[in-house]
């Protein structure tokens, strides 16, 4: 219970840090953000059936709160992915990147939001291990908390990330001023 408080401290300090480094981005950082959104929108819609294609088939048709995770999903993705992005601020040669295990947490999200708004009979995994009737008894009861854990799992990767370029970046912004204002 300690753990998930001082998770929940961290996430609260870290969120003002996460919005500034977002005013830091310039429309290269927002033009990935937007093509990274689009391609795992279209990837979860065409392969869940959210986007009706004959490619895959559903046998279970979509719950409306398939949708909602399904363009929330896409848009913190998107935004994660684009964090990654180096911005186009000229940089001191001692810059370091930044280290962090948030995309494990993203590539996590990402991975259960695919099994929260996909159909449960059509996921082989719950298919075999639990059979047909026990996908719908078991498995589709547990998809609304495997949504809510991936959209907490991707948020987390998306601030942590964020919050971390801003407080690495701090010193670098300051030599950079300095060096513009020729002080």
């Amino acid at each position: 219970m300690r753990r998930i408080q001082r998770l929940l401290t961290d996430f609260h300090r870290r969120l003002p840090l996460a919005g500034a480094a977002l005013r830091w981005w310039g429309p290269r950082q927002w033009a990935i953000a937007a093509a990274s959104a689009l391609a795992m929108s279209l990837l979860l819609g065409f392969a869940t059936v959210l986007i009706p294609n004959n490619l895959f088939s559903r046998d279970i048709p979509p719950v409306p709160w398939n949708y909602h995770v399904w363009i929330a999903t896409s848009a913190l993705t998107g935004l994660l992915a684009a964090s990654y992005v180096r911005p186009a601020v000229p940089e001191t040669p001692d810059a370091v990147e930044p280290t962090d295990h948030s995309y494990r947490w993203g590539m996590a999200g990402g991975l259960l939001a695919w099994f929260a708004i996909g159909c449960p009979v059509c996921n082989k995994i719950a298919l075999l291990a639990l059979g047909y009737s026990g996908a719908m008894t078991y498995f589709a009861p547990l998809q609304p908390w495997l949504a809510a854990l991936a959209m907490v799992l991707t948020a987390l990767a998306l601030v942590y990330r964020l919050s971390g370029q801003q407080q690495c970046a701090i010193a670098d912004r300051r030599a950079t001023v300095r060096e513009e204002l020729g002080s």
